[in-house]
């Protein structure tokens, strides 16, 4: 078999991932198909979550982290009366309780106190490390360690469906809310235990889910055809303020230098030239433009 020839390409490709496949999997098989050089993704589901997994390809990771940073947006279906070890399907039953009689008044009392500012003890199986080792390595050897509570914000929950022994939900959340964690907390809340059977990611930042962009769908294409899907490199950040710079600018820009422009002060805004993202920088109050993060020009 022919080694791959890998090629510099760029921008953002918005995955749905499939079941029982790792992000890093899927990672590398987007990559695989656009055969490129570098590529990132922006913060990873689980094997057992599905849907919005942005893929940077290219000068687009240098945007990824603002990615990372952003809210997301899931569906997410909690099965009531059992508790397992991992917090979701993949785990063993610990616990059993009862199910009180659930109604949408009384689910969406419950639901309300989870709104806002927050705190959430993390999982232990996760992959945050304790002396370079990932919790989840720990929790196999039955080994718990305490973990320091972390601040979260649920900027809004709602109920899309329920039985009488689950619920199906809506959230919106920060960076670093562990789903699995908030519906244990909800089952409890309700006067039981639960775990979640399904996690499904809508969006991420003001990226959202289009459910056909799968990795079927991405194989199903001609070169040009998967290129056409691509979205800018600058995509993350596509909502920041944008500067056009003249043409006698761009070389000092591009090589890192400042100058002087006639923009209201920012710590954020995209450069332009001639129709081509150059970067990004910022604007101090005086009127002098600072390259914080530039592109590579490619030629074509």
């Amino acid at each position: 078999m022919s080694k791959i020839v890998r090629r510099h390409i760029d921008g953002v490709f918005l995955l749905n991932k499939p079941l029982n496949i790792s992000s890093n999997a899927a990672l590398q098989k987007v990559r695989w198909l656009y055969r490129a050089h570098k590529a990132g993704h922006t913060g990873a589901l689980d094997p057992l979550a599905t849907g919005l997994l942005p893929i940077c390809l290219g000068e687009a990771t240098k945007f990824s982290h603002y990615l990372l940073d952003a809210d997301k947006r899931y569906q997410a279906t909690i099965q009531l009366g059992t508790a397992t070890s991992t917090g979701d399907v993949e785990g063993e039953v610990v616990e059993s309780q009862a199910v009180p009689l659930l109604t949408e008044d009384s689910i969406s009392k419950v639901l309300k106190q989870f709104e806002g500012d927050t705190t959430q003890v993390p999982p232990m199986y996760s992959a945050l490390k304790k002396d370079g080792r990932p919790l989840y390595e720990l929790a196999r050897q039955g080994i718990e360690i305490e973990r320091p509570a972390r601040s979260v914000r649920i900027s809004q929950i709602e109920l899309l469906s329920f039985t009488e022994q689950s619920i199906s939900l809506d959230v919106t959340c920060s960076k670093g809310t562990y789903i699995r964690v908030l519906g244990e907390d909800i089952a409890k809340a309700m006067g039981t235990v639960g775990h979640l059977t399904k996690l499904h990611r809508i969006q991420t930042g003001h990226f959202q889910l289009d459910e056909h962009m799968t990795i079927e769908y991405l194989e199903s294409l001609d070169e040009v055809a998967r290129e056409q899907l691509l979205l800018p490199s600058y995509a993350a950040v596509e909502g920041l303020p944008k500067l056009e710079l003249p043409l006698e600018r761009v070389k000092y820009f591009n090589n890192g230098q400042e100058s002087s422009v006639d923009f209201p002060e920012s710590d954020g805004v995209l450069v332009f030239s001639n129709g081509q993202c150059l970067g990004l920088a910022e604007v101090s109050a005086i009127g002098r433009l600072k390259p914080k993060r530039l592109l590579i020009q490619r030629d074509g």
